[in-house]
């Protein structure tokens, strides 16, 4: 396949640009890399693209990943179509997860699979492309292909399945809230089968009827 997309990795970890763009260079035909967010505007401006890779700390001694966060917003004003994947390490994922909502088309969590990190991007540019996920379609409705579950195809629970499918394969701690009869605990299941305890039982626990004597017994 031939190599396309310019790919803007931003980091200011020497060793991880070096490393990241030896290996984008085998799939994308540009990879442009910096080390500091602060010619990361100016980069956009210069040049045509196509999917950025940002990671989310860059003050040494500061991890709260808010400097992600607010590069993200800034890339957001410069350019709303623009494709960010947010570089992330463990501690961050729960900030990831939120700049998924705010934005962000995915996020990578360091040390990185290879594997991962191409298909990633890849579907990335896709994305900017105008290209869509892989997914099979049955009426007005979309299909998990992991669980069988149906979708509709309003904006709003596409942007859902979107959110879930991301947080899914985390150690992210996931509060589900909504009227009796939205589908809370369905929609748990979901994010079972899609995560890596997918193997392991789902235990579900009804707190509403348990007592606090039995609340330790019950769930330990």
């Amino acid at each position: 396949m031939a190599k396309q997309g310019t790919i803007l990795v931003v980091d200011d970890n020497k060793g991880i640009l070096t490393a990241v763009r030896m290996l984008l260079e085998a799939y994308f035909e540009k990879v442009i890399t910096i080390a500091s967010p602060n010619q990361l505007l100016s980069t956009m401006r210069e040049e045509h693209i196509d999917v950025i890779l940002l990671d989310m700390n860059f003050s040494a001694g500061i991890n709260t990943g808010n400097e992600g966060l607010f590069w993200l917003t800034e890339i957001k004003k410069e350019d709303p179509a623009m494709q960010v994947v947010l570089f992330t390490a463990y501690a961050d994922i729960n900030l990831a997860v939120r700049g998924i909502k705010e934005g962000a088309t995915d996020f990578i969590v360091k040390p990185w699979d290879n594997t991962k990190l191409v298909e990633t991007l890849q579907s990335a540019y896709k994305l900017k492309r105008g290209g869509k996920k892989d997914e099979k379609t049955t009426g007005k409705n979309t299909v998990s292909k992991e669980s069988g579950m149906f979708w509709g195809d309003s904006r709003v629970m596409q942007q859902l399945r979107s959110l879930i499918e991301k947080v899914a394969v985390t150690d992210a701690n996931i509060l589900i809230t909504g009227e009796n009869g939205t589908g809370k605990e369905m929609l748990a299941r979901e994010i079972h089968l899609l995560s890596n305890r997918r193997k392991q039982p789902l235990v579900t626990v009804d707190m509403g009827a348990i007592t606090e004597t039995l609340f330790e017994s019950e769930l330990f």
